[in-house]
């Protein structure tokens, strides 16, 4: 059974930094890449960041230069360090994994397989 857990969210105030987590299980994890998304209320699910299974990333423009992805496929984690941070970034974000591996584009949430319950991050102004 696949099992995507996310920790790491929590209050912060605006330029602030925050690190979260998504712990896999069940799973090759050093075979899937891996996808962040959030979804703020009343609004839909969007793309935040992705890495491939050989460390290759891709992030939504909103948070280039802001936020970094990382794995460390020998913990099955992977990251999602957030710096500068806005009251926009304000959701619940979620961790994803894909089993094609990018064969699909992975800014699609469609593309990903399995899903983590999410963890809240909040910034305040």
């Amino acid at each position: 059974q696949v099992q995507l857990v996310e920790s790491g969210g929590g209050l912060v105030q605006a330029g602030g930094s925050l690190r979260v987590s998504c712990a896999a299980s069940g799973l090759t994890f050093s075979s899937y890449a891996m996808g962040w998304f959030r979804q703020a209320p009343g609004k839909e699910r969007e793309f935040v960041a992705a890495i491939s299974w050989s460390g290759g990333t891709y992030y939504a423009d909103s948070v280039k230069g802001r936020f970094t992805i990382s794995r460390d496929n020998a913990k099955n984690t992977v990251y999602l360090q957030m710096n500068s941070l806005k009251p926009e970034d304000t959701a619940v974000y979620h961790c994803a994994a894909d089993r094609t591996g990018w064969i699909k584009p992975p800014v699609v949430a469609e593309t990903y397989d399995y899903w983590g319950q999410g963890t809240q991050v909040t910034v305040s102004s």
